[in-house]
């Protein structure tokens, strides 16, 4: 971190840690006049080829006056980033502004040990974020022919390039504004390297324990000895500062003196000894950490977690923890257990991810009652760094993953999260269990905020990205025994096949609570025939359910029968396991463990009717999902993204911190008139005459209200009178009405020229710390506060999210015609709620948006109050550059 008194100027937001191509970590901040010598030693260990691809000629090495110039900068006319890996700059980029102060030339050079890392599509990415805040908008590049790997970095970089020859170099020229191939480029390469960031966690061919131990108990003992007991086909070495030997292998007094590479270390020292540790790795070359001690969970140890990070990224590693469980990989070519589980799971196609230790714990538990196989198992602990978001990036390329199951205490970076998981979720089932009160309290140990949005939201948001949501780790393990097993259901429709009718109908009456359409045969199997008849007949009445077409699912439910064994009835289903259509076999009456043989891993089993149907209908809801289509937003012709980006610049140039300010009313009118919306315009006054003149300026009729959130819709209480036509009417309405706010505290009054009559409607949107950019939904009136009948969303959204918007609310009913009333006018809602959503997606700095009421008719729409808060866009959830975050 750069001394923040070096520059007054120095603009710290710019700082980010980054992940390159290989799956390393890198540092990447502002050039200060400091790095003067770091530049220079960088410049003399470059080839003679690298110099002069970058300066046309070679130089041996950078005079005073060319350092000065490079390493002392405004950051605003010449901007300059340097990408550091531990004290030395491995690449450097930056731009000039031009004449045209709207135009930069900018240049790169990066080290020829870090060539091919992607150092300079990151540099790029970076500098453009930068050049955009400082109203730059195209950048220019010189460079020579033979120089394909520079020119490959610009023609790949997503952004319309134009090229020309001239005086023997290519002139490149391209606006930097993101565009949606730029912004796909970017995800992709990110994607890819956070991927293989974990990858080189899960699959590393060499481990270190620092602080094994040989005292049984212990962390250190624990760990090691599960490494070594789960035949790990990589190289494994003790690091204990006392003992020569242990679990027989050499013991090393620190990781330096190891004779080989290392790319995973795992940490079970004490916490005060851990950043020295850390610096050990790094001057050993370590690729990744696994901190499983702990004693992070104070305000003191947050400040320690983020120093453990700091040093770690900036040094190529990546870590997991502090307080993690550790990690898993059944691959046959690994083996790893780097955990204090008691054994290695069986292999199967379930990859799973939690935070907390305790939760980890739970999961594995129940795994491994179930019998469930597993690809590979992460435990963040207190997720300093590798997140979810990581987990989720690595999940969807590994072709041993085909279920991807996650207990979330919060989501990381919440517009990350939804971008990657819809887009896992279109290959892959995701499911999550949080609790109900998700974001609503501060896990132990983590710095996430806590969110501010009602709960139904967090269900909606995940909903939309096709994330399969349940309540807990029992649930959990229940849809990934379903999903992982069997193909996803193709409908809703249930056959029910049982010894019991009266146990079929107990599942038929509990699908019916669900989306799910369940029928039970109307024969029920006769199992006093004896095993050699009764087993046959079971064969027969499967096949013969699975062969209607009506079918969707099957389910087998069984009470036990004397004589007939469960062993034996679950080896005749397995026969079913590679079936088109889910089969589900209920054995009631038995315990979980007593079955779990193997069989698990082939066929779902359940010992409760009720886990059954649930988790089938969660399999049937995630079908739903998959069946639609998710067509993109289109963007109105008349909005002005920039023109609104340059006003918001002068709105928040001031903002400290994380604090807001309201616009007042001529500010939200001219930054919503940037989106194409319109605001009735209002006057506030404090007397007759003034509300008389108010109404001559705005046009009669006019309606009166009350200046106040709560009371301005509220005609019950006298907060508003509608359609007064004259100033006789508005005086003695005004005098009326004065008198009846005082009791309420309300001074003043507002006048505002009447609209058509409609349907009222609230929409709001807010960047929420857990979830991002929520948009919400709902009709005015005090039933729809008191029941909570609102729609959530969270932004960017589809044709799909929006239409799902607008009829999801219950009293939604009276947009469609209701009652004999007409329809109101969908195509202007849908237009507005489109508008809103594009504001808020592509403006962080907009913290708060209302309009309330919104009234649409048959014919008409009418925005009549807005309230917006706004906020410092240093404090941006997300941004068009990739970074890790803190």
């Amino acid at each position: 971190m750069v001394d923040p008194k070096v520059s007054a100027a120095y603009p710290a937001h710019w700082e980010a840690d980054v992940v390159l191509r290989d799956g390393s970590t890198a540092h990447l901040r502002p050039i200060t006049p400091a790095d003067a010598h770091a530049l220079q030693e960088m410049h003399k260990h470059q080839s003679e080829a690298s110099v002069y691809l970058r300066y046309f000629t070679y130089k041996s090495q950078l005079t005073p006056k060319e350092l000065d110039r490079f390493t002392n900068v405004d950051h605003r006319t010449r901007v300059s980033f340097i990408v550091l890996r531990g004290e030395k700059i491995i690449g450097i980029g930056g731009y000039d502004q031009l004449d045209d102060p709207t135009e930069a030339e900018v240049a790169f050079n990066v080290s020829d040990d870090f060539q091919g890392t992607g150092i300079a599509s990151i540099l790029i990415e970076h500098l453009a974020a930068a050049a955009r805040e400082n109203g730059i908008e195209r950048f220019t590049a010189e460079v020579l022919p033979e120089n394909r790997k520079m020119l490959t970095v610009f023609a790949e970089a997503g952004y319309a390039v134009a090229r020309h020859f001239e005086d023997g170099v290519v002139m490149l020229v391209f606006p930097i504004d993101p565009t949606e191939k730029s912004r796909s480029v970017m995800e992709a390469r990110e994607h890819r390297a956070e991927a293989h960031s974990v990858a080189g966690l899960l699959a590393p061919k060499s481990v270190a324990v620092i602080g094994a131990s040989r005292t049984w108990g212990t962390l250190g003992y624990e760990v090691l000895n599960r490494l070594i007991e789960s035949n790990f086909q990589g190289a494994i070495y003790a690091i204990n500062e006392q003992a020569f030997e242990i679990g027989g292998l050499p013991s090393y007094g620190r990781i330096t003196e190891v004779p080989g590479p290392v790319d995973l270390a795992i940490i079970c020292v004490p916490k005060e000894r851990i950043l020295s540790v850390v610096d050990d790795c790094a001057a050993h070359g370590v690729k990744g950490l696994l901190v499983m001690s702990a004693g992070y969970e104070s305000d003191t140890g947050l400040r320690e977690q983020r120093e453990l990070v700091t040093r770690a990224r900036i040094n190529g590693m990546r870590v997991i923890g502090p307080a993690s469980l550790g990690l898993l990989n059944t691959a046959s070519q690994i083996k790893l257990n780097a955990s204090v589980a008691q054994r290695l799971p069986a292999a199967g196609n379930i990859g799973f991810f939690s935070q907390s230790a305790a939760m980890g714990v739970l999961l594995h538990g129940v795994q491994e009652q179930r019998g469930l196989g597993l690809s590979s198992a992460i435990s963040a602990g207190l997720r300093a760094d590798v997140s979810g978001n990581d987990a989720m990036q690595y999940f969807e390329d590994d072709e041993a993953t085909e279920v991807v199951a996650m207990h979330l205490e919060s989501f990381g970076n919440p517009r990350k999260f939804s971008r990657i998981a819809r887009r896992l979720s279109r290959t892959k089932p995701v499911i999550v269990a949080k609790s109900d009160v998700l974001g609503h309290r501060l896990p132990p140990g983590h710095s996430v905020r806590t969110t501010q949005a009602p709960s139904a939201a967090l269900n909606a948001v995940l909903a939309q990205a096709g994330v399969i949501r349940v309540g807990s780790v029992e649930e959990l393990m229940d849809v990934a025994t379903v999903l992982s097993t069997s193909p996803v259901p193709a409908g809703p429709n249930v056959s029910v096949l049982s010894n019991s009718l009266t146990l079929a109908e107990v599942i038929c009456d509990v699908a019916a609570t669900r989306s799910l359409n369940a029928t039970a045969e109307p024969e029920e199997l006769d199992f006093s025939l004896g095993q050699s008849r009764a087993l046959p007949q079971l064969r027969r009445r499967i096949q013969a359910a699975l062969a209607n077409e009506q079918v969707h699912s099957l389910i087998v439910a069984l009470l036990p029968v004397p004589g007939i064994r469960d062993e034996a009835i679950l080896k005749e289903l397995q026969s079913f396991a590679d079936s088109s259509k889910p089969v589900l076999i209920v054995i009631s009456g038995r315990p979980d463990r007593n079955i779990a043989t193997g069989v698990h891993q082939q066929i779902p089993i359940f010992t409760s009717p009720a886990g059954a149907v649930r988790a089938l209908d969660k399999a049937h809801g995630y079908r739903q999902w998959l069946n639609v289509e998710h067509d993109p937003l289109p963007a109105p012709k008349d909005i002005d993204v920039d023109g609104a980006e340059e006003y918001l610049k002068q709105l928040t140039a001031d903002i400290p911190g994380t604090a807001l300010r309201t616009l007042d009313y001529a500010q939200s009118t001219q930054l919503l008139r940037f989106y194409g919306i319109s605001v009735f315009d209002s006057a506030i006054v404090h007397d007759a005459d003034a509300a008389v003149a108010a109404a001559n300026r705005l046009g009669w009729p006019v309606a009166l209200k009350a200046n106040d959130e709560n009371l301005r819709q509220r005609f019950d209480l006298g907060g508003v009178r509608l359609n007064i036509t004259d100033e006789a009417t508005l005086r003695a309405n005004f005098e009326h009405m004065t008198q009846s706010m005082e009791s309420w505290g309300v001074s003043a009054l507002e006048v505002q020229s009447m609209a058509e009559a409609g349907q009222a409607c609230v929409i709001r949107a807010v960047e929420d710390p857990l979830l991002g950019p929520v948009l919400s939904f709902g009709l005015s009136g005090d039933p729809v506060n008191l029941l909570d009948d609102w729609s959530h969303g969270v932004v960017p959204m589809t044709q799909q999210d929006l239409d799902q918007l607008i009829r999801r609310p219950r009293s939604s009913a009276r947009l469609f015609g209701y009652q004999g009333l007409p329809a109101v006018d969908l195509e202007q809602l849908k237009d507005l709620l489109n508008r809103v959503a594009l504001l808020k997606d592509n403006h962080r700095e907009i913290a708060i948006l209302k309009f309330s009421p919104v009234t649409v008719s048959a014919d008409s729409l009418s925005v009549l109050a807005v309230e917006i808060q706004v906020g410092n866009p240093e404090q941006r959830t997300d941004t068009v550059r990739r970074a890790l975050r803190s």
